[in-house]
């Protein structure tokens, strides 16, 4: 047997549910495997449950931490738990807590460090596409601006799980397309956003981006992240349809409602110099997914892991780590989301190939990885809490702020 099918065997070894249930607190969070006992797992709503339970993974034994949704109940949804702006991070406790969310997982990978474009702020964007409540909030990076492991072959920055106003879970991919037209003719929207914009383009900032710097979309180039920025830039304020304003390089400040900015690098910048203040100028913009027809409640990015039962191929198989994926079975009319153990005896994770293996084995047709590592946490709120409770122990010892995450909400 090759290493690599012993790595696989082992991931699909059976899974032992721990006789442990943990309540964490603060203080508990870097501290042993949470104690007491609910094998079976327990109701935290009307279709959603939690439970936990070991992974013999090649690295080690690791603690998986696991939501079941049920989407075929009435009363049951998800939708992006997010700070209120793109370009900004918090906890996922607080997320939930501030949606009202019975539970909640950590979401998208994001722009997390700018130490290799010094003086440049850290936007805290996430990397891929991002719909809240059936609304576009962003477009995806280009692929060699992300945060993150290496994407497996053939997949993209665009890829997305989300789940369709038909209350059925899917994976699909997200691509922006749009437009500016202006007296000297249109050209493309190449991003909506978006932390990176790609070379040569021009890409919209609006009120949901927030009140960060818009200077790191025009760092790095399309396939190398710590590229130096570009210093042929160009940024234009468009209000109620007209130019307001321009300047030689992105600024920063909240966006008002009736305004949109644009911002060039390279040949877009170009573009944006024919501009005149007054010139009358319409921004349009929307994500078109690539399969499905019914359009999206919720979305968000990361990358897939398992497609129609079968693991992708070229899926990583010799890094561990812990980690976050969110997978589906039934048509996706259930969801389960699940988030690996950061504590000390659990510390050594999965490959992301194991994770597939795991999805796989827990009934999922399909998976979704989502950021890992200091950002992987998973929360639940008991019925009659006035907050949520942190179920597994973040690797780092307290919670990392975050772009955004899955949040499960339920109706009586």
């Amino acid at each position: 047997m090759t290493r690599r099918n012993r790595r696989t065997a082992a991931a699909r070894a059976v899974l032992t549910v721990v006789t442990a249930f943990g309540v964490l607190a603060g203080a508990a969070l870097a501290g042993a495997a949470p104690a007491g006992a609910v094998p079976a797992g327990k109701r935290i709503a009307p279709g959603v449950t939690y439970r936990q339970f070991d992974v013999a993974a090649a690295a080690g034994p690791t603690r998986a931490h696991l939501l079941t949704v049920d989407l075929a109940d009435p009363h049951v949804r998800v939708d992006l738990l997010h700070p209120g702006a793109v370009a900004a991070r918090a906890t996922v406790s607080r997320l939930a807590d501030s949606a009202g969310a019975v539970a909640g997982v950590n979401g998208d990978f994001f722009d997390i460090t700018e130490t290799q474009h010094p003086g440049v702020e850290a936007t805290g964007a996430s990397v891929g596409p991002a719909i809240a409540d059936g609304r576009v909030l962003k477009a995806a990076v280009p692929d060699g601006q992300r945060f993150g492991p290496g994407l497996p072959p053939g997949t993209s920055t665009r890829d997305v799980f989300g789940v369709g106003t038909d209350r059925r879970a899917r994976l699909d991919r997200l691509s922006l397309t749009g437009a500016v037209d202006t007296p000297e003719g249109r050209f493309t929207l190449k991003g909506l956003n978006q932390y990176a914009l790609p070379e040569n383009s021009v890409g919209a900032f609006t009120s949901r981006w927030g009140s960060a710097s818009r200077e790191r979309a025009v760092c790095g180039t399309d396939t190398q992240r710590s590229a130096p920025c570009s210093t042929d830039t160009y940024e234009v304020k468009v209000k109620d349809g007209r130019v307001v304003s321009a300047a030689d390089k992105p600024g920063t400040g909240a966006i008002p409602a009736d305004t949109t900015v644009l911002v060039g690098r390279e040949e877009g910048a170009r573009q944006l110099r024919k501009l005149s203040v007054g010139n009358a100028v319409t921004v349009t913009h929307s994500l078109v997914a690539a399969s499905s027809s019914v359009p999206y409640a919720f979305a968000i990015g990361g990358f897939p892991v398992l497609r129609d039962g079968r693991e992708l191929s070229g899926l990583d198989n010799g890094t561990s780590a812990v980690r976050t994926v969110v997978g589906f079975e039934n048509g996706g009319r259930q969801l389960l989301i699940l988030a690996l153990d950061g504590a000390a005896a659990y510390r050594s994770g999965m490959t992301v190939a194991e994770e597939a293996a795991t999805m796989r084995s827990l009934g999922a047709s399909d998976a979704f990885n989502l950021d890992g590592g200091g950002s992987s946490e998973l929360v639940t709120r008991d019925a009659g809490a006035s907050s949520v409770t942190i179920r597994n122990h973040p690797s780092a010892g307290a919670e990392r702020p975050v772009a955004n995450g899955v949040g499960v909400f339920t109706t009586s």
